[in-house]
């Protein structure tokens, strides 16, 4: 089966996709991510002590509020009425870095991935925010989708490469 690109006519012309005749299903999308600081940040992010207060609170609460704006940030995008965001942090204490996961679901006509890449992605810049006075050099990377479920097009995981 080849795969179309939706968001253009036949003329080559961006378009939203009409989503309006597909049916509803209970749709959930996984994404995750690291950002990785000097051992100077990150012993402060984990001991919670950054001088501008909690950092993983704020990034939780920034990486929810993302995913409720996706329609806004990213051209195309459907606005959506989400049923759930949840954000969650793991510490890599070997590599200095915070993983970063979120969860997003919908009962809707469309799927909820760029809603959690998008969260992922602004908790992350928020991390970095909040402590660039200690470190600038932090790096945000491996960005994807772990997994979803739902929808017209089936459940899918991320494979280990």
């Amino acid at each position: 089966m080849a795969h179309e690109l939706t968001h253009f006519d036949d003329a080559g012309n961006a378009r939203m996709v009409n989503v309006g005749l597909k049916d509803e299903s209970e749709r959930i999308a996984v994404a995750e991510g690291r950002i990785t600081m000097t051992p100077a940040a990150y012993a402060m992010v984990r001991a919670g002590t950054m001088k501008k207060g909690d950092v993983l609170g704020v990034a939780r609460i920034a990486g929810i509020m993302a995913a409720k704006k996706v329609d806004i940030l990213i051209p195309l995008c459907h606005p959506l009425a989400i049923t759930g965001a949840d954000i969650s942090f793991s510490f890599d204490d070997d590599g200095n870095a915070v993983g970063i996961e979120a969860t997003v679901g919908i009962i809707g006509r469309t799927g909820v991935e760029m809603e959690a890449l998008t969260a992922v992605s602004v908790a992350a810049l928020t991390i970095y925010d909040m402590c660039k006075a200690v470190d600038k050099g932090m790096e945000i990377s491996d960005i994807r989708l772990k997994r979803k479920s739902g929808g017209k097009s089936g459940d899918y995981s991320r494979q280990r490469r």
